[in-house]
């Protein structure tokens, strides 16, 4: 909905048209997501994603959503994109709210089988696990890291081209 403001520069008052939108209708939601207008309509009656600035009531009204609402959306047609069925991600997103996170708070992954959120702190958890720590490595810091330690080592002599024997232990 468009306000009328007006402002004041000098002697010269000057009528602006401000545009505040009020949100964003299901069917622009669903072509804008990639998800057909039944599926939208499912996961508002089912509580999945339920629209937070006007919900439907009754014959005529229209369901409308914010731009949070439209992220969760988004983020949900992606998870089933990923393999993971609604009811693991109805799962996944209720133990982040039980944590007191929210999807702009932490970064998902999946395998296609679980949900995996990544906060600020770089905790990895297992959301379909309720929250158990899951053991991350990230592997470029290891390699630097490595690769430090690694120019440190005195080099082995390598005689000729012959390939040298290793002896086992045991």
């Amino acid at each position: 909905m468009a306000t009328r403001r007006g402002a004041r520069q000098g002697q010269l008052a000057l009528e602006l048209e401000v545009a505040e939108p009020d949100g964003f209708r299901g069917p622009a939601v669903s072509r804008l997501v990639g998800i057909s207008y039944r599926q939208l309509d499912y996961w508002a009656r089912t509580g999945l994603a339920v629209p937070s600035v006007r919900r439907a009531e009754g014959s005529g009204s229209q369901r409308v959503y914010s731009f949070e609402d439209v992220v969760r959306l988004r983020v949900i047609k992606r998870l089933l994109d990923t393999g993971i069925g609604l009811e693991r991600i109805r799962a996944a997103l209720d133990e982040l709210t039980a944590r007191g996170r929210s999807l702009a708070d932490v970064t998902l992954a999946s395998d296609g089988r679980t949900v995996y959120a990544i906060d600020d702190d770089r905790q990895l958890l297992d959301l379909l696990r309720r929250g158990q720590g899951v053991f991350a490595i990230a592997l470029e810091p290891l390699v630097e890291e490595l690769r430090g330690e690694v120019a440190l080592l005195q080099p082995a002599p390598v005689e000729g081209d012959a390939p040298t024997r290793v002896r086992r232990a045991g």
